[in-house]
């Protein structure tokens, strides 16, 4: 073989080879967001994209605090959407309903209620939104979720949470009208109807 014809063949494969290569990256960045999609999982755009729409003009810090769950948690499998109401002097109550979503099961109503115990006093009305990790099924969301409100990360008037059940992590974003100082720990109590008990 000549040496000009080897050189021929030696370039060929190595344009083959970054064919090859090319289309494996092409394959993986195409296949990524495809299996997100596939386990049902939400992007942050889309998250911020439905804050922005539910809390409106008030969400100035949403972005930042959204990055911030992402951060530490990954992608969420849900979204809840809802109003609550609180208020506590030492010992506090909360109550709350909205809707949760999901890319892989529909959306479900659903309800919350806790009581809380602390140094802890005021009150606030909230829009706020729960993102939701882990969630096996819609049926899994309906149990009693355990935080301490006064770890909560709070940055341009809305504040992040962290609630845990056993392996589902519910994250509260919450921005609303009203004045409560302190801490105080508790827990919420998700429901598929509304109750007055907080127990």
């Amino acid at each position: 073989m000549k040496e000009g014809e080897r050189d021929m063949g030696v370039s060929n494969l190595v344009t083959i080879a970054l064919r090859i290569v090319t289309a494996a990256i092409l394959a993986l960045f195409t296949v990524l967001p495809a299996q997100a999609q596939q386990n049902g999982q939400y992007s942050m755009q889309e998250i911020v994209d439905a804050g922005h729409g539910f809390f409106g003009s008030t969400s100035g810090g949403l972005a930042k605090v959204v990055e911030r769950a992402f951060e530490s948690y990954g992608l969420p499998n849900g979204y809840i959407l809802g109003q609550e109401g609180s208020g506590a002097f030492v010992a506090g109550l909360t109550y709350g309903e909205g809707t949760l979503n999901t890319k892989n099961a529909g959306q479900h109503s659903v309800f919350w209620q806790g009581p809380s115990l602390g140094l802890d006093w005021g009150g606030q009305g909230s829009r706020t939104m729960m993102l939701v990790y882990n969630l096996p099924d819609v049926n899994s969301l309906y149990e009693r979720y355990g935080g301490v409100s006064g770890s909560a990360y709070v940055i341009a008037g809305v504040g992040m949470q962290v609630n845990v059940n056993r392996d589902v992590v519910l994250v509260p974003i919450r921005t609303g009208v009203g004045a409560r100082l302190g801490i105080n720990a508790g827990y919420l109590k998700l429901t598929r109807e509304p109750t007055w008990n907080p127990f």
